[in-house]
């Protein structure tokens, strides 16, 4: 059973029950997106003593919660799970993924820091990405840092420290498998 050292922040027992029949691990709950200020000062205490990280659910209301949780406590770390992962006919969440999916969200862990801006926005812009969905979630899988909408991505991937050749590389890579599934769905 491997063993994580920092304290991960879930929304609830059921992701808790499901991280703790695969890894040694501590969690903190957030009990949905309504935080309340003891649970922060939780979280603020186990990033100076252990680390933290976020692994919320891949839906809006995940999202919220971990941007909300990345304001008040920066430098967390984030662990991210793709939906088709992680969800059942009717529902999404960590407690739906399997262990080798979330051995590897685990193990692919990403920090955003305020690092200024390492990529422009033209430089973005240029990439192809805003406008591309497909192109975009390609490249958000490479960097591990979830799907998001265009300006997210762009804000994750400058807190990341990525450069521009970083992320022509990534887009490259995608680029044309992007287009000949995107030519495939317009031609039915």
């Amino acid at each position: 059973m491997r063993t994580i050292k920092e304290i991960i922040v879930v929304e609830g027992r059921n992701d808790t029950n499901t991280l703790q029949r695969w890894f040694d691990c501590d969690t903190i709950e957030t009990g949905g997106d309504r935080i309340d200020p003891e649970t922060i000062t939780r979280i603020r205490q186990a990033q100076k003593t252990r680390g933290v990280i976020i692994f919320t659910d891949p839906d809006s209301p995940g999202e919220h919660i971990r941007r909300w949780i990345n304001d008040q406590v920066p430098g967390c770390k984030q662990a991210f799970i793709e939906k088709a992962k992680a969800r059942t006919k009717k529902k999404v969440g960590v407690e739906h993924a399997g262990k080798e999916d979330l051995e590897e969200a685990l193990s692919h862990c990403v920090t955003f820091t305020d690092r200024g801006e390492t990529i422009t926005y033209a430089q973005f812009l240029d990439s192809g990405c805003i406008g591309r969905k497909a192109l975009r979630f390609a490249v958000c899988e490479t960097f591990h840092i979830g799907p998001c909408n265009a300006k997210t991505c762009f804000k994750r991937l400058n807190q990341m420290g990525i450069t521009p050749d970083q992320l022509e590389k990534a887009v490259s890579q995608y680029a044309g498998n992007c287009d000949s599934q995107k030519n495939k769905r317009n031609s039915k």
